[in-house]
């Protein structure tokens, strides 16, 4: 994702996420770290050759010093356009931001997810995450629950990612607040 990508980011997540949007500043900041030697974000778009259909982002905190400053990536974002859910989209967003966490050197890899969004919980799971607790009302202003979900070694989700069934995923993870895989540069081709 780039600057020029924010606006057709905005309106998708505005589409997708209409009571907690993410407003174009907080974009910008995610994008102001995701360049350069510092970088501690990574995000990504999907494109169908006419228009932005995808996002998706990774944060990552620790300086993996040691053992108890591990690299974790935290899934920040991620949203496939209605009309492309069930073709794998989602499933490849998460390909490329596990594959941004390997490269992070990440120990693990954490999200929350909506308690009623099953379909995405489905799709962390087929990629290994599984759930370890909740966060009470932290979707707002509709006071939903979210699950949070760990994935350890993602890695290892590398290899389990090409073995995964078609993604019926939906706008699967939001926080309030590629070559393989049709993976080109930081652009996604749906």
């Amino acid at each position: 994702m780039r600057w020029w990508d924010i606006d057709p980011v905005l309106e998708l997540e505005r589409e997708l996420f209409p009571d907690d949007a993410w407003s174009r500043g907080m974009f910008w900041s995610e994008l102001a770290h995701a360049r350069g030697p510092g970088a501690t974000r990574h995000y990504v778009v999907a494109d169908d050759g006419e228009r932005l259909v995808g996002y998706a982002g990774l944060a990552v905190t620790g300086s993996g010093d040691d053992e108890h400053s591990a690299m974790v990536g935290d899934v920040q974002t991620i949203a496939v356009a209605r009309e492309q859910w069930g073709t794998g989209l989602g499933g490849r967003l998460l390909t490329e931001l596990l594959r941004a966490a390997t490269a992070f050197e990440c120990t693990e890899v954490l999200l929350e997810c909506r308690v009623d969004n099953i379909r995405a919980q489905k799709l962390y799971e087929r990629y290994g995450f599984e759930p370890i607790g909740f966060r009470r009302g932290y979707y707002q202003p509709g006071n939903v629950d979210a699950v949070v979900m760990r994935l350890t070694g993602p890695s290892s989700a590398d290899a389990a990612s090409a073995d995964a069934s078609a993604d019926s995923s939906d706008a699967a993870t939001h926080h309030p607040s590629t070559s393989a895989n049709g993976v080109q540069g930081n652009r996604i081709h749906g």
